[in-house]
């Protein structure tokens, strides 16, 4: 029998951040998913078509290595093969927050990569790139998703659907997530005043080393 307070915390985190999630208005309804990872190949994923309010940590089921459910009665989300690809991509990713946020998704619906008209799109990298459309929950989407992101950068748009963050912790990979729709937000913005102006280069990559030292990191 496998122990209730395997992966404790980390359903704790997702319970928070599923919540958060609609607070920051990432998402509506139950759109979205938020899975970590632990060393064992181990992940905890929100539940499949749930209201966030109502996520208790012991609603958030746990899948083995296999992708099989170990803990919890819930139906795991239905986008776990795109979180799964995601953490095993890379051996630096530990969390996956997948919104619906508006700028965003409208991006993603025109098939545009958000451009790097602020400074804080270094979240992610030198732009929000977008990621070709697959249908949703199949494996082909996290192939495109992880393909997109590659080594490069923490984040992606979902062609005509929404994006998708990684990041150490789920913390961090929701705090990009709020970066994508602040980006999205701000250059849409600015389209609409005129003529938005993109970083160059030689910005972008100071711009790594100054993220380098942000906030407590340093």
């Amino acid at each position: 029998m496998v122990s209730n307070e395997l992966l404790r915390s980390e359903r704790e985190s997702i319970s928070e951040h599923c919540k958060r999630m609609l607070d920051q208005g990432l998402t509506t309804g139950t759109g979205g998913n938020i899975s970590v990872s632990d060393d064992e190949g181990r992940m905890a994923i929100s539940p499949s078509g749930m209201a966030y309010p109502d996520i208790m940590p012991d609603d958030v089921p746990v899948l083995d290595a296999d992708g099989e459910v170990v803990l919890g009665d819930r139906t795991p989300s239905s986008e776990h093969r795109m979180h799964r690809m995601l953490h095993e991509g890379r051996a630096d990713v530990g969390g996956v927050v997948h919104t619906h946020s508006p700028y965003a998704s409208a991006f993603a619906s025109a098939g545009e990569a958000i451009p790097p008209t602020h400074y804080l799109v270094e979240f992610v990298g030198k732009q929000v790139p977008v990621a070709g459309y697959a249908t949703y929950g199949t494996e082909e989407l996290g192939e495109l998703a992880a393909e997109t992101i590659g080594e490069e950068y923490s984040a992606c748009l979902l062609q005509n659907h929404g994006s998708i963050a990684v990041g150490e912790t789920v913390e961090g990979a929701f705090e990009t997530v709020l970066m994508v729709e602040f980006c999205a937000r701000n250059h849409y913005l600015a389209a609409n005043l005129g003529d938005p102006i993109a970083l160059p280069d030689d910005e972008l990559e100071h711009l790594v080393e100054r993220f380098a030292d942000y906030g407590q990191s340093g």
